[in-house]
């Protein structure tokens, strides 16, 4: 119970406290112009470079592999899972756009576990990183078979399977991350010591604005849980605890550390809310935004996406 409530009081944690109560009582709060694109820029920057370091000093083995094929496949099941329980209540479209979203995982929340085992001295591998990485493509795909298998005849999504998983690997967010990933890995230990106090130093400073900003975005969008009705409500709170579930018996299996495992769950229980979106935006034009982004708003944050779905609103959940 302390680490929960040691984590709990964390300022990341609470700066997007912050942000939802300055909505609510209507404060004038708000980050200026690009700040959160450049935020996210320098976090996913910071991820994939530490990542890739961590990665070159422990070597590409057994476990590595096998941590990024579970991640994938843990990536399509979850997916397949939630578009099974969705399409009943939620129709084919909107159940393949939120199953693709939950079988993605949130660069956010994976920033703020690595936070929380840093803080606590929990080790972990960086290899996980590269799991993040390789989890969103495979969900874009596994949504997008599960539309074309079911989808009401006449219907049409835009794009072939394998135009659509290279954009989403060209998506900015998830070519910086990877891009950073193998840049880490290239430069190695000497390469990290020359940037470390720029990649590392303020590194929780940004988080903190970033997630202030966050908590801005979803104060102003908590008026769409009445509009979005109890069902997805009542998924959206529970179906986190069946991915975790899911991560935390796949880390036993594979023997994971206490750090790896972790991370793992929370890849396993998060969802995305910048990259899967905004391709989804473009391949179901059917789908509801809305399903793909319960809470909303305009943001520039989203211009790190590709130019053909610059305009989507990011899902504003940590």
């Amino acid at each position: 119970m302390k680490l929960i409530t040691d984590n709990l009081f964390n300022p990341p944690v609470l700066f997007f406290v912050l942000g939802i109560i300055a909505v609510l009582v209507k404060s004038d709060l708000e980050l200026p112009g690009s700040t959160p694109k450049v935020l996210a820029l320098y976090l996913l920057f910071s991820i994939g470079l530490h990542g890739g370091v961590s990665l070159a000093q422990s070597g590409i083995s057994l476990t590595v592999a096998l941590s990024i094929v579970a991640a994938v496949v843990m990536s399509c099941l979850t997916t397949v899972v939630a578009f099974v329980v969705l399409r009943p209540r939620l129709g084919v479209y909107n159940a393949a756009a939120i199953g693709a979203t939950y079988g993605s995982v949130s660069a956010v929340t994976f920033m703020t576990a690595g936070n929380f085992l840093t803080e606590i001295n929990v080790p972990y591998n960086g290899h996980m990183v590269a799991a993040l990485a390789f989890m969103e493509s495979p969900a874009i795909v596994a949504g997008l078979l599960c539309l074309r298998v079911f989808q009401p005849a006449g219907g049409t999504t835009r794009g072939s399977l394998l135009a659509l998983a290279i954009e989403s690997l060209l998506n900015g967010s998830v070519f910086l991350l990877l891009g950073s990933l193998v840049i880490g890995y290239l430069s190695g230990e000497s390469g990290w010591d020359k940037v470390s106090p720029f990649a590392e130093g303020i590194f929780g400073g940004a988080l903190c604005l970033f997630l202030l900003d966050m908590g801005l975005s979803a104060g102003r969008g908590l008026g769409g849980i009445r509009e979005a009705g109890l069902f997805p409500v009542v998924f959206a709170l529970v179906f986190p605890f069946v991915g975790a579930t899911a991560g935390i018996l796949v880390s036993k299996l594979l023997g994971f550390d206490q750090g790896d495992a972790l991370l793992f769950t929370v890849l396993c229980a998060s969802a995305s809310y910048i990259a899967v979106p905004a391709v989804m935006k473009t391949a179901v034009p059917a789908a509801n935004p809305v399903s793909m982004s319960p809470w909303r708003s305009a943001s520039p944050f989203l211009s790190i996406s590709s130019s053909a779905s610059r305009s989507i609103m990011r899902r504003s959940s940590i």
